[in-house]
């Protein structure tokens, strides 16, 4: 259930192995165009579609009956945040679309992210009162969370290590043999609530850390220091030191959302949340606005306002060599800079101009040309895209503002690092 960046290399993966599966998603587009062949994640490519369906393999549809006699559910829908509260709607929903369907002797994995409890707690619940049935008695549940990182070609759905956990030991040992069968190891968790907590936990190491080296970068600026420098050379000790970098925010579905359901959960459980990652997480979502801010100094410094400058963004997606648009930092400065009154435009040859928010309608997209180098009055990397010319960036563009320290070797009075 759901046939996104998780769960649509997970239907392939199981198709591919000898499963006979049914990919549901609630996007009829979506949909139309897996039928067709066509792929919308970078991590499943199209060619491989074809095959699958036509031996019947794989079958996606929108189409809530046709999940009906399954052995095996997997729920891989979202669980965004609402005004900074979890939002478990779309798993209530998929819960009691599976409770219609729940056979005696079936297994449900749950794999969307969620505070410790949800897979006991919430699902299990609303499962347990649609079918009538009583889990771990009759029918199994467990929860493995996703470790999808789009666009890795080294550590992918079948060679990055998957945390199983169960409801109780049986429906552990049922989650584990099911996905032995899919990827090269499985990690036994003894319970679904610490499994809960590790995949919140690898995700919130990342977030504060990022933010920590975030704020660093303004103090090592204001003070003359190039942070980036300070990085690579703690960087060689081999033990005790893990290097992250500053950038101009974080994005995806899990870095700016999973510290929160941690922090929401902790608060809810023991009255009181996580100071460490409700201030992470300030520092992280205030770096648009700081990217903004150092590209009108600039531009002060020249004498010209940012309302009517010609701003170029190169990279619209939140990872280079990704079209992921979720979360995006990118998106964030595009909006700020067009409310105040700068004409944007952006580059990003891996994402297609239909997925663009509607909140973004004033943005031009165009191409990192010589020409569009050159006739903006500021050139923003946001995405540090393979693709993109770096020596004509640095050489066409009045001023670049440089967020992931890709142009590093060319910092001049012209070229700056965020």
């Amino acid at each position: 259930m759901g046939q996104g960046y998780v769960g649509l290399p997970l239907a392939v993966r199981a198709a591919q192995l000898g499963h006979r599966v049914v990919g549901l998603d609630t996007n009829a587009g979506r949909v139309r165009a897996l039928a067709c062949g066509s792929s919308p994640v970078e991590d499943v490519r199209s060619a491989e579609l074809g095959p699958l369906l036509q031996a019947g393999a794989y079958r996606p549809t929108a189409s809530p009956e046709d999940v009906a006699g399954f052995d095996v559910a997997v729920i891989a829908v979202p669980t965004p945040l609402s005004e900074g509260v979890p939002d478990l709607s779309h798993v209530l929903t998929a819960g009691r679309l599976v409770g219609r369907h729940l056979r005696e002797g079936a297994l449900v994995v749950l794999e969307s992210t969620s505070y410790p409890g949800t897979t006991r707690s919430v699902l299990g619940a609303v499962l347990e009162e649609v079918s009538g049935l009583r889990m771990g008695a009759q029918f199994a549940l467990g929860f493995s969370p996703e470790r999808i990182d789009p666009g890795n070609r080294m550590w992918t759905l079948a060679t990055t290590p998957k945390l199983v956990s169960g409801i109780d030991a049986a429906s552990l040992q049922r989650t584990a043999a099911f996905y032995s069968g899919l990827v090269d190891s499985v990690v036994p968790v003894g319970r679904c609530e610490e499994a809960e907590l590790a995949k919140l936990l690898e995700n919130t190491f990342r977030a504060v850390n990022i933010a920590l080296v975030n704020e660093l970068a303004e103090v090592a600026r204001d003070t003359g220091l190039n942070l980036r420098e300070a990085l690579g050379a703690a960087a060689t000790k081999p033990f005790g030191f893990m290097r992250f970098d500053p950038g101009p925010g974080i994005g995806g579905h899990c870095l700016p959302i999973d510290p929160v359901y941690l922090s929401w959960w902790a608060a809810q459980a023991r009255g009181e949340g996580s100071r460490m990652i409700d201030l992470a997480a300030q520092i992280n979502s205030a770096r648009p606005a700081y990217v903004v801010r150092r590209v009108t100094d600039h531009l002060a410094g020249r004498g010209r306002a940012l309302a009517g400058a010609r701003v170029l963004l190169l990279g619209l997606a939140y990872k280079p060599g990704s079209s992921d648009l979720r979360e995006s930092p990118a998106l964030e400065v595009a909006r700020h800079l067009a409310v105040a009154g700068a004409q944007v435009s952006a580059a990003d040859p891996f994402v297609d101009p239909d997925s663009v928010p509607p909140a973004l309608d004033g943005v031009r997209l165009t191409s990192a040309t010589a020409g569009e180098l050159a006739a903006a009055d500021a050139v923003v990397l946001m995405t540090d895209h393979d693709v993109f010319d770096y020596g004509q960036v640095a050489a066409r563009a009045a001023f670049v503002l440089d967020c992931r320290g890709r142009l590093a070797d060319r910092l001049t009075a012209t070229v700056e690092q965020l």
